[in-house]
């Protein structure tokens, strides 16, 4: 396929609302390749071996030392520069192989932390916005620890609202250097970064600008550390830059591209930090189907009662959804970062934009991936029952440390809010035809509906019903654009609703075509048990669709209109029937057999 064709049929970011999409363009997490699966052996073998001995140690923020030394042994290892170009000491690896590393060493605690902000928002700006001097002087030390990196954004006044931050840089009269003056806040890897990546604002400029400061330039100071819920080990404090003398040739960019470079790094961190997610919920997970094994009650172990299986197995079918939903819009960025090189754009760029032309999905997955760890730490708590509200069982540090990850990049109301802004602002930029889409199904609800005949193919049921989802989202949306109009920005719950409508189901979807590929691999009968999640997943899905877009439907409309859309919801949110209980009992003796989670 030459690269025109690629780009014409290869979906871009929010199309898959309006387009059907085959299992055949997704990428699954079986697929990755033997070097992939030794990097993240590597990655595993490194919290074995070196974090989870410490995380006491780490926590009680006692040896300030610690956690660069772990730092330091990462880069050892090449963690640190998986996705630095290869010219700069890095190892150039793609997207998907990031995401993957991110995903293990998500199960590190304040570790993960620690090297997500160093890997991410503290060297992406260098590695994506950084000129050839930039990227020469500060990505090989960055690549191999000798320099710890931090991201200085937030301040106590501009937090989502970040481009009303109120640091000043004021170029010197002879405009060698600028003088940088202002507070940052809730600054991660701050008690010893050596570079911090600093946003402020240039004289009187509109947007903020980005800066590369390093700490021995002077004028830079800490408060104490932050005493924090979860994430203790992680180095967390105020860094108030006064009179700090930067040279004119460490601004990344452009004067004002500050805000630009801020909101595609955030993007980024987003789709990471939904990968990170994963590999935390899949260890919590892991843990509390062994206690369940472990634990007797009333003469047997309690994974053999039905409300400790239910809950297995639900923590298994969330953590399944946002892990096909985050490597299938991985794979999607990929696609187009390699489909943007190959058109000789140079690879900094490339990846930029690719990233930048999936900032839905990377909205999306962020709530997504932290609501599934939240909902996992709580069960996984429940699991351990008396024992998991106990500092000495490992629930509590996994309970704590989670609750950042809905606050972290963004907070999910935030997410929810752009992710219907950005969907929206595509069509009216022509980028994504969904005037047309949301018409036809208005048409639809005048129609006399279609009862064909139902087709006995295997996923048969599920893509009527995912067509049918989508077209609950387009009526919804349709009639909140036309009826609220300009009005639609302020009305935050309903925009919420609609994201939560998207995003379920783009879950659903994605393990549609995770479990449709697994048949075409391996058999129907070796996939029957994503068959079950599958269908699990659907019948949860269609009833959080229902109550969102009814309650979504009744903040804005009355009367026939009112009824119209109800019914047409109603029927855009049918499923068939599914026997949840034993599906998910079959999900669960495959864990319990297994002691660990395994899909």
């Amino acid at each position: 396929m030459d690269t025109m064709e690629a780009k014409k049929t290869a979906l871009k970011g929010g199309e898959w609302l309006i387009k059907e999409t085959s299992y055949q363009d997704v990428f699954i997490p079986e697929e990755f390749d033997e070097e992939q699966r030794m990097i993240a052996q590597t990655c595993n073998d490194f919290l074995q071996n070196e974090v989870y001995p410490l995380v006491e140690r780490l926590d009680s923020m006692q040896e300030p030392e610690l956690m660069p030394s772990l730092l330091d042994k990462s880069g050892e290892l090449g963690l640190l520069g998986l996705n630095i170009p290869e010219q700069y000491g890095g190892f150039g690896k793609d997207f998907i192989t990031g995401m993957l590393a991110t995903e293990v060493l998500g199960a590190g605690h304040s570790y993960a932390v620690a090297i997500s902000a160093h890997t991410g928002i503290g060297t992406l700006p260098i590695v994506l916005y950084g000129n050839d001097e930039q990227k020469a002087k500060y990505l090989p030390k960055l690549a191999t620890g000798e320099w710890k990196a931090s991201y200085c954004l937030t301040e106590p006044g501009s937090g989502s609202d970040a481009n009303s931050g109120k640091t000043k840089a004021m170029p010197t009269s002879d405009g060698k250097h600028y003088i940088i003056n202002g507070q940052k806040m809730w600054i991660t890897n701050a008690g010893f970064a050596d570079i911090f990546i600093v946003f402020a604002k240039v004289e009187d400029d509109e947007n903020l600008s980005a800066f590369i400061v390093e700490k021995s330039f002077g004028g830079v100071r800490l408060n104490a550390e932050e005493k924090k819920m979860g994430i203790k080990g992680s180095s967390t404090r105020q860094v108030f830059f006064e009179d700090c003398k930067v040279p004119a040739e460490n601004m990344l960019s452009t004067r004002g591209n500050g805000f630009k470079i801020a909101v595609n790094i955030l993007n980024i961190g987003r789709i990471k930090l939904s990968a990170a997610a994963v590999g935390a919920s899949k260890k919590v997970a892991s843990v509390a189907i062994n206690y369940s094994n472990e634990r007797i009650q009333f003469g047997r172990s309690i994974s053999k009662y039905g409300a400790i299986r239910h809950k297995l197995a639900e923590m298994a079918i969330r953590i399944f959804g946002a892990e096909s939903a985050t490597y299938r819009a991985s794979q999607n960025i990929e696609d187009r970062i390699h489909a943007y090189s190959t058109e000789g754009m140079d690879a900094a760029q490339a990846e930029l934009k690719g990233v930048e032309q999936f900032a839905i999905e990377c909205a999306m997955m962020k709530v997504e991936g932290s609501e599934v760890l939240d909902f996992v730490v709580d069960e996984g708590v429940q699991v351990y029952g008396g024992m998991g509200y106990s500092a000495e069982a490992p629930m509590d540090r996994a309970y704590r440390d989670a609750r950042i990850n809905r606050i972290f990049e963004g907070t999910n109301e935030i997410n929810r809010m752009l992710t219907v802004d950005m969907i929206l602002k595509r069509a009216m930029k022509g980028e994504i035809d969904l005037m047309g889409p949301a018409q036809a199904v208005v048409n639809e609800l005048m129609a006399i509906p279609d009862f064909g005949d139902e087709s006995n193919e295997l996923f048969a049921a599920e893509k009527k019903a995912i067509t049918q989802f989508k077209k609950a989202i387009l009526l919804v949306a349709g009639a909140a654009v036309q009826k609220l109009m300009m009005q639609l920005a302020k009305e935050q719950e309903v925009l919420m609703n609609i994201a939560d409508m998207a995003i379920k189901t783009y879950i659903a979807e994605s393990v549609m075509l995770r479990a449709e590929k697994l048949v075409a691999l391996r058999g129907e009968a070796a996939a029957q048990i994503y068959i079950d999640i599958m269908r699990v997943t659907f019948n949860d899905v269609a009833d959080k669709l229902w109550v969102s877009g009814k309650n979504a439907i009744n903040s804005f409309a009355e009367g026939d209109e009112q009824k119209m859309m109800i019914i047409g919801l109603k029927r855009f949110t049918k499923f068939e029937p599914v026997n949840t209980k034993e599906a998910r009992q079959r999900i669960a003796q495959k864990l319990i057999e297994e002691n660990r989670y395994c899909f």
